[in-house]
């Protein structure tokens, strides 16, 4: 798994360029699992801070590729704020920070140590498919929804 690193996926050529002036959540498109955490975020969200991609877009793909994480099995959601990448529960707990009141106080988790909140995370991300199941094909957002995601 990458470690918070300051190199930037705005200098890799692999990786096109994109609007990243707003965080961004990239996720697993086919997860049932985590397609629901984005409409969780969505309906959450009431100042529209985050956008959305699908990890299965190339843009998502060459983000994926940059950071050394698989391409095919989506293990963690992958959270980009000020060209920076977040991961796992680090990646978790700012989407939830970043929300408001009452999400924001899911900081407080940050004093469980790292190790330990990723081995939940990693606990869960491993069977997430078996909890919520597979789409055939990746979320498409509503029509009202649409402006949060890049293509």
């Amino acid at each position: 798994m990458p470690r918070q690193r300051d190199f930037s996926y705005r200098d890799d050529e692999a990786v096109p360029d994109f609007d990243d002036s707003r965080p961004i959540i990239v996720f697993d498109g086919h997860c049932v699992f985590c397609s629901a955490w984005v409409r969780f975020v969505l309906s959450q969200d009431r100042r529209q801070r985050f956008r959305f991609i699908a990890a299965q877009t190339p843009l998502g793909d060459a983000l994926y590729r940059h950071y050394g994480l698989d391409t095919r099995d989506y293990e963690t959601n992958m959270l980009l704020a000020h060209g920076r990448a977040y991961f796992k529960s680090d990646g978790t707990i700012r989407m939830l920070t970043g929300l408001g009141l009452p999400w924001s106080m899911a900081g407080i988790l940050r004093l469980i140590p790292g190790a330990l909140r990723d081995a939940i995370y990693g606990f869960i991300a491993r069977r997430r498919l078996l909890i919520a199941g597979r789409r055939d094909s990746c979320y498409l957002p509503t029509a009202e929804e649409r402006g949060r995601f890049l293509s």
